[in-house]
């Protein structure tokens, strides 16, 4: 069985916007940036638990909708003065479709190290 699941198209996703998928009972939002990079976190702020798909995508970063944390969409990590962080998702982009690895939220070691809140 492959690792990598189909998510949707690029285009399906809006420019600086969100797609939610579920994995399980894992939500996971899938992000594109201005430029077309697509990014997967699990939909939950480290603060609160807010749903960061419908937050506001600029450069690579997302704000929560709820109470303002920036998180970055290329690690996961709350961006300071904010400590804490969401788990992240492989991606990669096909031939225009977005494919996503759910097998393990992938970490680097800065944001195992700085995360103080359980993704």
């Amino acid at each position: 069985m492959s690792r990598w699941s189909r998510i949707c198209a690029v285009r399906d996703i809006p420019a600086l916007g969100a797609r939610t998928v579920t994995f399980g009972a894992i939500r996971v939002a899938v992000f594109r940036t201005a430029d077309d990079k697509i990014f997967a976190l699990r939909d939950r702020c480290p603060h609160k638990g807010g749903p960061l798909s419908q937050g506001i995508v600029h450069g690579e970063h997302v704000t929560c909708p709820l109470h303002g944390w920036v998180i970055g969409l290329r690690d996961g990590l709350a961006v300071a003065p904010d400590l804490g962080c969401t788990a992240r998702y492989e991606v990669r982009v096909d031939d225009g479709e977005v494919w996503i690895d759910f097998t393990q939220p992938a970490r680097s070691t800065a944001a195992v190290a700085s995360c103080t809140h359980a993704p």
